[in-house]
């Protein structure tokens, strides 16, 4: 902590917001004021799901982490923009996928796909990865990927296990 009012903190705002069903905006006005007096914990999307578990809320764009069956991350997120898109003589819609999945590939530091550079990412479908990235729109905005912010990046690689699951909803 820096006592400043940083990206970090903006991201960690934005997150609340989205978690309360507010505008989000990043700004601490009135209502995020009056929602930190009585936060929402968020339901989980799968309530009895292992202890260990990654869950992705596209409609919320959010992620949340659990370890030992506890919420331990909530992160803001931006997912599959829904665009139509063409890269290397292949065209098709940018969305991230609802389903279960698991982990099964991890990058430290930046790794090149061709659609642009990753960061520490951890791939859960295909090419679809969490992963780091500089910028984190409040909406749905990349090609599939789950964009997080840089410094949560930093951070959710070691939270992460082996093999973790992966449950992605709409």
């Amino acid at each position: 902590m820096d006592a400043r009012f940083g990206p970090a903190t903006q991201h960690a705002v934005v997150g609340f917001q989205k978690v309360n069903e507010l505008s989000p905006d990043g700004v601490i006005g009135p209502k995020t004021r009056r929602a930190l007096r009585d936060p929402e914990v968020p339901k989980p999307l799968v309530p009895k799901g292992p202890d260990e578990r990654v869950e992705i809320d596209l409609d919320h764009q959010v992620l949340r982490l659990y370890q030992d069956g506890e919420l331990r991350l909530i992160s803001t997120i931006s997912s599959g923009s829904g665009e139509y898109y063409c890269s290397e003589g292949r065209c098709r819609y940018a969305t991230t996928p609802a389903g279960n999945f698991r982990a099964y590939r991890r990058v430290s530091g930046w790794d090149r796909s061709p659609l642009g550079v990753l960061y520490n990412p951890i791939y859960f479908n295909g090419g679809i990865a969490v992963q780091g990235s500089p910028s984190v729109p409040t909406y749905p905005a990349s090609h599939g990927c789950v964009r997080i912010p840089m410094h949560t990046a930093e951070i959710f690689p070691d939270l992460v296990k082996r093999h973790e699951r992966f449950y992605v909803r709409d």
